[in-house]
């Protein structure tokens, strides 16, 4: 299997002057998500952490509603990139083979794999209340994330998903070259982990578009922080699920666009 980091060679221009020397890139590899023999999408993708992908996009993406209706799955390298084959348990296998033949014929619109431009903007489930989380809070989360990117750290170029639990620290983080990836890769985990996503915060190092307020949605997940600005529709989105986000965090400070009931001035009690 592919390692997640590759050191290069490199000429670099410093000082007035070239000089040899390497530099640690991450890997990218084709990823295909197969179902049923089927493969429902090829995703550019660190190498790394591919039970948590299989599990967190089927997840996110509406395939199946739990891992226990994943049958069975297994991680096959190929040539020209990695296979994650799973197959499905009824009735989500005769469910997935009714949505292929409909997206096969001649109406759809082909885009993303869907078939119609009302499911491009459908909304996900609108989340629990889940729990609030003071400005401290945040800013521990925030911290502890950027602490823990082993990836980020040396190769500068991927992206981080975590999940901070207030009492407990950061629970989980995965990072990969996508941040919809990541985001997944960390769905995957928490519930292989059969942890409670409404005990936490999302934490992302990429902006919020409206698919990242879909996958925190999909897993019952209410409070998202990003260090980055989110877009429109992702706002929108949010709060109509419920979903509270707050972007452009940084150490001095933060925003808030839906449903600020959940930042407290003060640490509360959890009331998940």
């Amino acid at each position: 299997m592919p390692t997640p980091i590759v050191r290069l060679k490199r000429c670099a221009f410093k000082a007035g002057r070239l000089s040899d020397g390497e530099r640690a890139v991450p890997e990218e590899v084709p990823v295909a998500l197969v179902y049923d023999g089927g493969t429902e999408a090829v995703m550019m993708a660190s190498p790394a952490d591919l039970e948590d992908f299989a599990v967190g996009f089927s997840i996110t993406e509406g395939i199946v509603a739990s891992p226990n209706e994943i049958r069975s799955l297994e991680i096959v390298e190929e040539e020209a990139g990695i296979e994650l084959r799973m197959w499905l348990a009824a009735p989500r296998s005769v469910e997935l083979a009714a949505r292929r033949r409909r997206i096969a014929g001649p109406t759809g619109c082909g885009l993303c794999g869907i078939d119609s431009l009302a499911e491009a903007v459908r909304l996900p489930p609108v989340v629990g209340a889940g729990r609030s989380f003071s400005a401290d809070e945040i800013a521990a989360g925030l911290r502890a994330l950027a602490a823990a990117q082993v990836l980020g750290h040396e190769t500068r170029a991927v992206h981080a998903a975590g999940w901070f639990e207030p009492g407990r620290g950061l629970v989980a983080i995965r990072e990969d070259v996508g941040r919809h990836n990541a985001l997944d890769k960390l769905a995957g985990a928490l519930i292989r982990a059969r942890e409670n996503p409404a005990r936490g915060m999302v934490l992302l190092t990429s902006r919020v578009s409206v698919e990242m307020v879909a996958k925190a949605a999909a897993i019952g997940a209410p409070f998202v922080v990003a260090v980055s600005a989110p877009t429109a529709l992702a706002v929108r989105t949010a709060e109509a699920a419920n979903v509270t986000v707050v972007a452009v965090a940084r150490d001095d400070g933060f925003e808030v666009f839906t449903h600020p009931a959940r930042v407290a001035e003060k640490a509360t009690a959890d009331v998940a």
